[in-house]
């Protein structure tokens, strides 16, 4: 079976995080077609992501997706059976490898205790009868005689260890081999049947396209009753901005959003990889819970805006207008004081994090207070930013090494948020109160 052996980039795990949004929010902007129909490029991309178990030919509603299953579920099960031979093999390793090593000492102990036997039984014979160095060549002898005879039995039940374990090993190796090649065959099978999906998917669409109903045009009625549920419904998030504050604070939520759709993608890569290839990842759940972390900073001033945060009401909602805005601003020195400790203690976070020793880029020199602000700026080139023996930071302690210093900073940015919104919540507070309705 083919290994990954794929690792992340730093550089495309940040590129990702940025650009991904854009792109999904730029997509979600456009109109959306009246009528269902299929589309190649969702098609192909369902066959690239989950083409494997057959998911682009559910996509068609063709039932022949139910061939990729068991050829899956083979794969899975094969590599179950190699990775409880891979276990049964390096058990087997372990103890012939053991049994070698005790060969080799003993053997070489055995053999120098042989060539010297007959000298120290020359020296037990020439010493003076009953004297000290008699009984100290009689001792020497002893010793020399119990390493050869305990030396023999180890070497006897170290050769009994390889003598059994080496037919064990040879057959662990040939069912190691076995599923690992069956669980490979039934991966290139789904690999070709994928391939060929591929050349027919522009027909599959097309004839798919062409069995659908055809489209008929919402009546009036139809229409009105969405208008009226539309309505009705909760509040658009568009409508709580009323500010550029609050418009920020929407693109920003609705940014980091999209980054749970990252989250699908990478951990699907990770169950693909760790199930289907043996190859589990040493980024994807450190990468994923950092970028949880980030992304509950920065949505913290969305869903203050637009009033998701979990609360108890139960005297707050029967208030009027002017009187719950009464009770915001005067609870929202507490809030302020949240805040502000956030922000204060991320911005140490973040400056700590650049002023590491292991840093040695000029930010982290201006973070060490070891040149100016301007010095620091006039120095930034090309080299700090691409130099790989360049450190600005931070890095994470585990092997995939991910700068931390960019989490702390996006720390600051979600304070800062915040406190920009409790500004905007605060203002509108204040109207309400002047007008009094």
């Amino acid at each position: 079976m083919p290994g990954l052996g794929f690792t992340l980039p730093h550089w495309l795990y940040w590129v990702g995080l940025v650009v991904f949004p854009l792109v999904a929010m730029v997509l979600s902007r456009r109109p959306q077609p009246t009528e269902k129909r299929y589309t190649l490029p969702l098609a192909y991309m369902i066959a690239v992501t989950g083409g494997i178990i057959g998911l682009h030919r559910f996509y068609l509603k063709s039932m022949l997706g139910l061939v990729y299953l068991p050829i899956f579920l083979f794969v899975l099960y094969a590599n179950g059976q190699t990775q409880d031979a891979r276990n049964v093999l390096s058990d087997y390793v372990n103890q012939t490898r053991s049994a070698d090593r005790t060969i080799t000492r003993e053997e070489d102990r055995v053999a120098d205790a042989r060539a010297n036997l007959s000298d120290l039984q020359a020296t037990v014979d020439a010493a003076e009868e009953g004297s000290f160095s008699q009984k100290s060549a009689e001792r020497r002898l002893k010793r020399a005689e119990d390493t050869i005879e305990k030396g023999e039995a180890r070497l006897q039940e170290a050769r009994a260890v390889v003598e059994e374990v080496t037919p064990l090993q040879d057959e662990a190796e040939r069912t190691f081999a076995f599923w690992g090649n069956a669980a490979g065959y039934a991966f290139y099978a789904i690999l070709a049947l994928i391939l060929i999906d591929m050349l027919l998917l522009p027909g599959m669409i097309k004839r798919a396209n062409a069995g659908l109903p055809a489209h008929v045009e919402k009546s009036d009625a139809e229409k009105a009753l969405e208008e009226a549920e539309a309505e009705e419904g909760p509040k658009h998030d568009s409508e709580y901005a009323t500010n550029w504050i609050d418009r920020l604070s929407l693109f920003c939520g609705e940014f980091v959003a999209y980054w749970a759709v990252i989250a699908v993608f990478v951990y699907y890569y990770e169950v693909i990889a760790r199930y289907v290839f043996g190859s589990p990842t040493n980024w994807a759940h450190e990468a994923m819970y950092l970028m949880f972390g980030m992304q509950y900073l920065i949505a913290g001033a969305y869903a203050m805006l637009t009033e998701s945060h979990v609360r108890v009401d139960i005297f707050y909602a029967p208030l009027s207008r002017p009187k719950k805005a009464w009770v915001d601003l005067l609870t929202s020195i507490f809030f302020f004081i949240f805040a502000g400790t956030l922000l204060v203690t991320s911005w140490i976070f973040a400056m700590d994090a650049l002023a590491v020793p292991a840093g040695n880029s000029v930010v982290s020199d201006w973070a060490r207070g070891q040149i100016g602000l301007g010095e620091m700026l006039t120095s930034l080139n090309a080299a700090q930013w691409t130099d790989t023996n360049i450190r600005w930071g931070e890095i994470s302690f585990n092997e995939w090494e991910v700068p931390l210093w960019p989490m702390k900073w996006v720390m600051v940015m979600g304070g800062l948020l915040l406190v920009l919104q409790g500004i905007s919540k605060m203002s509108k507070d204040i109207r309400e109160i002047a007008r009094g309705n």
